[in-house]
């Protein structure tokens, strides 16, 4: 089997990587943090001090970070970067939720030292990486993806095409963006209900039963119904997305209203101190 490096072992980096322990994957792991790196090298994982090293020990590498600047930092610092270790045999897989500008940048860096690029953003939260059910939005040739499926079908319940390099980034922003604002309007008209008198379980069982409830919000109010706002999807990574959303229109010479408009409840939930808590979380600006 193809060696494989994972690069980033965050919430989501970690668990995928784990599914790729178990797959019999041999697995070369690096981390900022690297004391995040030691129970995967105790299941049998190698460690790699740099990225660099990382992309040199490694058939297929997927980066899993939390931004343009880190991915810019794992990829191309000067000294330490992973696309030194790259060259034309290797294929990088970037699974970070980024901007389609910079996932643009990336591959052209990557193509020149002839590496194969595809990005691969994932639809999912921890307990889908969990269970290996992801889905993978992905952005590349047909013939790089038909490649990499079966890599790709360990950590995921789905991958779907998207079109060339940078349509899977763009593809992830969007849905980032369609599940945020159906959270915070919901929020807003939960509260506005509680103010109403409804009790707060009563308010969320009866736009249950109405169809303008998506499955996905469906599955949201319930965490709010239940006060758990364990991070799985933090205010604070929800607020990038948002934001990246909104400067890529603006690249794209449209206009983004009603996300910009969203980004605000966000923020305020930022301010709030409620960064840290799951996308839910933004609930708790509108409670009585």
């Amino acid at each position: 089997m193809k060696t494989v490096a994972m690069m980033g072992l965050g919430a989501m980096g970690s668990r995928m990587a784990e599914r790729l322990l178990e797959a019999g994957y041999p697995l070369v792991v690096y981390n900022r943090t690297q004391s995040k790196a030691n129970n995967l090298v105790e299941k049998g994982a190698m460690r790699a001090a740099t990225p660099r090293q990382a992309a040199e020990q490694a058939d297929i590498v997927f980066s899993m970070v939390t931004d343009d600047v880190a991915s810019q930092a794992i990829w191309t610092h000067p000294e330490t970067g992973g696309i030194l270790g790259l060259n034309a045999n290797k294929i990088v897989i970037e699974s970070s939720t980024l901007t389609p500008s910079w996932i643009q940048q990336l591959q052209g860096k990557v193509q020149e030292t002839e590496a194969t690029f595809m990005d691969a953003p994932v639809a999912g939260s921890r307990p889908q990486a969990e269970q290996g059910i992801l889905v993978f939005l992905v952005g590349g040739s047909e013939e790089t993806v038909q490649e990499m499926t079966p890599i790709l079908e360990v950590m995921g319940g789905a991958i779907l095409p998207a079109g060339p390099t940078g349509s899977g980034s763009a593809l992830k922003l969007a849905v980032n963006v369609l599940f945020g604002v159906q959270i915070a309007a919901f929020s807003e008209m939960l509260g506005l209900l509680e103010r109403s008198g409804f009790a707060r379980d009563i308010a969320i069982e009866m736009l249950g039963k109405t169809p303008v409830v998506s499955p996905a919000l469906k599955g949201a109010s319930g965490l709010i119904a239940a006060d758990n706002f364990a991070p799985m999807f933090p205010i604070d990574l929800v607020e990038k997305d948002f934001r990246y959303a909104a400067q890529t229109a603006e690249r794209l010479g449209t206009t983004a209203p009603v996300t910009e408009a969203t980004r605000q409840a966000y923020q305020a939930a930022q301010e709030a101190g409620l960064g840290g808590l799951n996308i839910v979380g933004v609930a708790k600006l509108y409670q009585p």
